[in-house]
């Protein structure tokens, strides 16, 4: 990383504990995408008045070549499952932004709506999809 990592928090005591569990799970990020420029870490804890308990919710951004990843997850009452759950959304962003990189997407084949079906010689939406006599039916009512 070419910047150092940002931990930012809002109404909650940053604990080394805490730091170090952001430090690793983040590090362990770039062995995915070895090109990250920066990464921030937000931490807070909204709503103090749920029935539930304290909610942590946790955002990272990182900063990469061509763009910015953002990534929010649902919050939670347990502080390292956030982080957990936050740390591994931002893995399975890096990794299709790694694959968007290098070329690796899935290209669809082309629109087989001009070409002619087989067995009729018909055109259209209808030519592999539907039997030839209704495909004709179907052909000759809409064309």
């Amino acid at each position: 990383m070419q910047l150092p990592l940002q931990i930012t928090t809002r109404d909650i005591e940053l604990t080394p504990a805490i730091e170090n569990a952001i430090r690793s799970r983040i590090s362990k990020l770039e062995t995915f995408y070895d090109r990250i420029m920066g990464c921030r870490v937000m931490i807070e804890a909204p709503h103090r008045h749920h029935h539930k308990g304290v909610l942590f919710n946790v955002r990272i951004r990182l900063t990469v070549p061509g763009g910015e990843l953002t990534v929010g997850r649902e919050p939670h009452e347990d502080l390292y499952v956030a982080i957990r759950d936050a740390c591994n959304a931002a893995r399975r962003q890096l990794q299709e932004f790694s694959r968007r990189q290098r070329g690796d997407v899935k290209h669809h084949e082309e629109s087989r709506l001009s070409e002619k079906s087989e067995e009729t010689g018909e055109t259209g939406p209808t030519a592999d999809v539907m039997p030839p006599t209704l495909a004709s039916n179907y052909n000759s009512t809409y064309a």
